[in-house]
C-alpha cells in the first residue's frame, strides 16, 4: 500500500492498519498512533473521538484493502471452481502481499475478542459473516456447475477452508515473531 498522497485520515488508518496487524486491537492505541503518524494525541483526537472508533475506522479500512488485494482479483477468474480456488489463493498469504508486516488482523481478532463484547467484537464478527458467506456463495456456484459433487457438506467444507486459513496465519505470524511461536 502507497502512502504517496494520502489524506491525513487515510495516513492514520494505514498506519493504524500496519500497527494493528502487527500488535492487535491491544496495541493500538491513542499514543502509539499518533507517534507513528508523526502527529499529537490531541491532532489524532480530531479525526477519531476514541480508541473504539480508530478500531472500528481501521477495521473498515482493512475490508476495503482485503476487497482490493483478495476479492477483486479473485472475481476475474470463471465462475465456479475456478473462481473460489483463485480466491483461496489470493486469501493465503494477502496480508504481506498488501504492506501489512505482521499478519490478517481479522484471523488476529477472533481470538483476541472472543471473551470481550461491544462494537468492535461485533464488526469483527460481521467481517468474518460476510467473508463466510463469500465463501459459502462460490462453494453453491460450484455446486450448481458441477465443479463439485451435488451432495457436498458446504458449512463443513467452509469450516475446513476457514481453518485452513487459521492455521496459515499462525504460521505466517509465527515467522514474523518466532518468540511467539508455539512452533519449536
Amino acid at each position: 500500500m502507497s502512502t504517496g498522497a494520502l489524506s491525513t485520515h487515510e495516513r492514520i488508518l494505514h498506519q493504524g492498519l500496519a500497527l494493528l496487524s502487527q500488535t492487535g486491537l491491544a496495541g493500538v492505541t491513542l499514543g502509539v498512533l499518533a507517534e507513528r503518524v508523526g502527529m499529537s494525541k490531541s491532532g489524532l483526537f480530531a479525526h477519531f473521538r476514541s480508541k473504539e472508533d480508530v478500531q472500528l475506522g481501521i477495521l473498515t479500512y482493512m475490508g476495503h484493502c482485503a476487497r482490493q488485494h483478495v476479492v477483486a482479483p479473485a472475481m476475474q477468474a470463471a465462475e465456479g471452481l475456478p473462481r473460489l480456488q483463485a480466491l483461496v489463493e489470493h486469501w493465503l498469504g494477502w496480508a504481506p502481499r498488501a504492506g501489512l508486516p505482521g499478519g490478517c488482523p481479522v484471523a488476529a481478532a477472533l481470538f483476541e475478542l472472543d471473551d470481550v463484547d461491544g462494537p468492535v467484537r461485533q464488526q469483527v464478527l460481521a467481517m468474518e459473516r460476510e467473508w463466510r458467506g463469500l465463501l459459502t456463495q462460490l462453494v453453491r456456484q460450484a455446486i450448481a456447475l458441477g465443479h463439485f459433487r451435488p451432495d457436498l457438506d458446504v458449512e463443513q467444507f467452509i469450516w475446513e477452508l476457514v481453518n485452513i486459513r487459521l492455521t496459515h496465519c499462525s504460521l505466517q505470524k509465527s515467522q514474523h515473531f518466532p518468540e511467539k511461536s508455539a512452533i519449536k
